[in-house]
């Protein structure tokens, strides 16, 4: 990294960003868990997620025959027109 000029905040920030990926994937996105394993408070990780662009969030998914989030109004609404 020397032999590149990157500078010494650089490469602590791309460290930093490296682990707190990590261990959000070995914590299945879980911010908790993985705050806990960090030692670190779940708004601080949170934080530092925003501040690094990092998003690991799981997004819902739909398993079998269970209605997505709010279906419920779009049918209701269908059903008025």
């Amino acid at each position: 990294m020397i032999e590149h000029g990157i500078l010494f905040t650089d490469a602590v920030t791309e460290f930093e960003k490296r682990f707190i990926k990590r261990m959000l994937e070995k914590n299945n996105g879980n911010h908790s868990k993985a705050a806990a394993e960090l030692g670190i408070h779940r708004n601080t990780l949170s934080r530092k997620v925003g501040d690094l662009g990092l998003d690991h969030r799981q997004r819902r998914r739909v398993v079998g025959s269970r209605p997505v989030r709010g279906a419920s109004r779009v049918k209701a609404v269908a059903s008025l027109s």
